[in-house]
């Protein structure tokens, strides 16, 4: 009498030669390939051009700043001469009096400087991000365009990153022999029709937000950091 096999065994054992057999074939059919994304950013000529202009739209920004703060300042000036006279014991009590209520409304006009200036770095602050955040993403989106085309036109199954970092800030990839890294293609793309001054561009940094100047303190901050 012969020992007969179970069907479903038999199937099982063919499902995993084939898989053995195809493995290799799918695997010499794969291939990888690395981008230094953080580079190719940084490299961009458009980035620098972004970071210019912002750099530019905050250094308008504190001009403007600096004037509102400098009319803060003169209202303060004027609001301690007013209750400073307010007091003044040599005049009568109608013109003190007098003085008093004009220290007031001055009191008030500081007041309203104070909150627009406030208002100001607030919101300029705000949309100052806001513009970075827009500008980091077109630029971004692009960079992945074309990366990808690249990639097609290479048969590359697979494209990492490979200055990407886990949420712990340590390195994902942790070892390559550099096969199959194409950025420096991909900057020499990008940057083909790079407008000669964007070599003297420095590279991209962030913009530092707008000092609190009505903050005595702020700087002192700044530095002890």
């Amino acid at each position: 009498m012969k020992f007969m096999f179970p069907k479903r065994l038999v199937f099982a054992i063919a499902a995993l030669v084939a898989l053995v057999l195809i493995a290799p074939s799918r695997a010499a059919e794969s291939r990888v390939g690395l981008v230094d994304l953080k580079r190719v950013f940084d490299g961009y000529y458009k980035t620098k051009q972004a970071d210019s202009l912002l750099k530019e739209r905050v250094a308008d920004s504190e001009k403007v700043l600096k004037g509102m703060v400098e009319d803060y300042q003169k209202v303060q000036e004027d609001y301690k001469k007013l209750i400073d006279s307010s007091n003044d014991q040599a005049v009568s009590a109608d013109e003190r009096e007098k003085r008093k209520k004009n220290a007031e409304a001055k009191l008030t006009e500081l007041q309203e400087l104070e909150r627009s200036v406030r208002t100001f770095r607030s919101t300029t602050q705000t949309t100052l991000e806001e513009q970075k955040r827009r500008m980091r993403e077109e630029i971004l989106t692009y960079l992945k365009g074309v990366i990808a085309s690249h990639a097609r036109k290479g048969n590359y199954t697979h494209v990492f990153d490979s200055a990407a970092e886990s949420r712990n800030e340590t390195q994902i990839l942790l070892f390559t022999t550099g096969q199959g890294d194409f950025t420096d293609d991909i900057l020499a793309e990008i940057n083909a029709n790079a407008p000669a001054e964007t070599a003297k561009v420095e590279p991209k940094s962030d913009a530092k937000p707008l000092p609190d100047v009505l903050n005595p303190n702020a700087k002192k901050d700044d530095k002890k950091k």
